[in-house]
């Protein structure tokens, strides 16, 4: 089964980039489908690939962070690809 996400981090401190920067930086060299906007960024793959890779690298910027949120939506399907027909 192929998954969406859409990923938000939330470094709650003054230097909020840096964490940010280096968590986009290791989901573009994850191999998954990534697309990355102003709001958000969107990762696409296998349930069981997209999962793991978020469970580990969410579990190290949350021990790297002294504070910070992760916002994540999960959609079954992958989305990558959808058009508005309306």
């Amino acid at each position: 089964m192929n998954i969406s996400v859409d990923i938000s981090m939330y470094p709650l401190h003054k230097d909020f980039e840096e964490p940010i920067i280096k968590f986009i930086k290791s989901l573009r060299a994850s191999g998954l489908h990534v697309e990355e906007n102003g709001l958000s960024t969107q990762v696409f793959g296998p349930y069981s690939e997209v999962m793991n890779f978020l469970n580990e690298n969410i579990h190290s910027a949350l021990l790297n962070e002294k504070n910070c949120v992760f916002v994540l939506k999960i959609v079954t399907d992958d989305r990558s690809n959808h058009a508005a027909d309306y």
